[in-house]
């Protein structure tokens, strides 16, 4: 199966976003910040599942998204990275898109937006 990993450390926003996700056709996982979600990719790897997609936040605890970013990007260079964040500096945004976002989004979002996103994505 392929699933889409929500990683923030705000419960409500990851079960926000899977609300919105919900009927996609991709398993959803949530993780707490980009360790936790590290982890969980590779229980899903081990298996033999697949990451359709990352939707990452910037400011979390113990590892954060741009960090995340890079060393998921190591083992995985064609999954979307999807960054949802309240950042809209410029600056972050580039750092991210380095780091290898595939997508920049700014909290709070609209359902809409965040299907057309992950559907444009994963087509």
């Amino acid at each position: 199966m392929k699933y889409i990993i929500i990683i923030d450390d705000s419960p409500t926003i990851r079960t926000s976003v899977e609300f919105t996700l919900k009927d996609i056709g991709f398993g959803l996982m949530h993780a707490e910040n980009g360790i936790d979600a590290l982890n969980k990719i590779q229980q899903l790897s081990a298996n033999g599942d697949e990451v359709a997609m990352c939707i990452v936040d910037i400011n979390m605890p113990q590892m954060d998204g741009i960090s995340f970013i890079k060393k998921f990007r190591e083992n995985d260079k064609f999954a979307p990275v999807i960054v949802l964040t309240t950042e809209a500096e410029e600056e972050k945004i580039q750092e991210g898109k380095k780091a290898g976002a595939s997508g920049w989004m700014i909290k709070p979002f609209k359902a809409e937006q965040l299907q057309s996103v992950v559907h444009k994505f994963l087509r």
